[in-house]
């Protein structure tokens, strides 16, 4: 490990907390659902509604399926959810931001309109009706979710890119006849990747925020799949008599969140650092 990561990681002791909490948390989610010994569909009959035992470490749901492997699950489903649409926000935002950034005048102008009217529809909204005419699938949600979160990157490369646009090795590239295309897939981009990927950090809790808010209003992952929102919602429905059902997916989630809110700080923090004394 370099000394640089090594000292993002651990340089101070949230950062050190939330380092090592998000890995026992992803060596969970890697081998969580392998340990239990049920599948996520297995229904032990003689444990409906039981709470953490020997047996079933994290307790049995309503219909007596073990939770230590459906928060593991569930887990990996909200975490993809959120990576996936989160690279789908980069593959967008990204170049977006970039020629708007370059071309600069009426095309910025109309790009960034575009970008502030899309920023006006409301979330839920839009995923309804996405609903209403593609129907309910994990997909959708990647859609969904990428089209939202891809307006925010797509702004800050747009600052980024106006900050590099008349750079020497922009005007050099320009003036040995490079073309638009070429000069922002190779010049601007690698130049404007680093915030880019830090913000996409900070994407990531929020992904998954929203997706856990959308499964819990029934418009995310359907079953037989699952994830944390999905688990929290079963869990509120029976929070008095079983509140292990909605304490322990709601823990992972939130310790998972922080974690990676804390780590994308702490990225953002050496970046900016490292700008300044360069």
């Amino acid at each position: 490990m370099k000394p640089s990561v090594r000292h993002t990681l651990f340089g101070t002791p949230a950062a050190a907390i939330a380092s090592v909490l998000l890995a026992a948390v992803l060596l969970y989610l890697a081998v969580g659902a392998s340990l239990s010994g049920y599948a996520l569909e297995d229904i032990d009959w003689d444990a409906m509604e039981a709470p953490p035992t020997a047996t079933h470490w994290f307790g049995t749901d309503l219909a007596g399926r073990d939770l230590f492997t459906r928060v593991s699950s569930g887990g990996r489903v909200s975490l993809g959810v959120a990576v996936i649409a989160t690279l789908v926000s980069i593959a967008i935002g990204v170049p977006y931001g970039a020629f708007a950034g370059y071309l600069g005048g009426r095309a910025d102008h109309v790009m960034m309109r575009i970008v502030d009217t899309l920023y006006a529809l409301p979330f839920v909204l839009v995923v309804i009706l996405l609903v209403v005419v593609v129907g309910r699938s994990t997909l959708l949600l990647f859609a969904a979710l990428g089209a939202v979160f891809w307006l925010d990157i797509a702004r800050i490369v747009r600052g980024q890119t106006l900050r590099v646009r008349h750079a020497a090795f922009v005007e050099a590239s320009r003036g040995l006849g490079a073309g638009t295309v070429h000069i922002v897939l190779r010049h601007v981009v690698p130049n404007v990747a680093g915030p880019a990927l830090v913000y996409a950090t900070l994407t990531v809790p929020g992904v998954m925020l929203a997706e856990a808010f959308l499964s819990f209003l029934g418009l995310g992952v359907q079953e037989p799949d699952t994830s944390w929102g999905v688990l929290i919602a079963d869990g509120t429905e029976n929070m008095q008599a079983a509140p292990w059902a909605l304490a322990i997916p709601a823990g992972f989630l939130a310790a998972t969140v922080w974690s990676l809110n804390i780590l994308g700080d702490r990225l953002r923090d050496r970046l900016d650092a490292a700008v300044r004394s360069g």
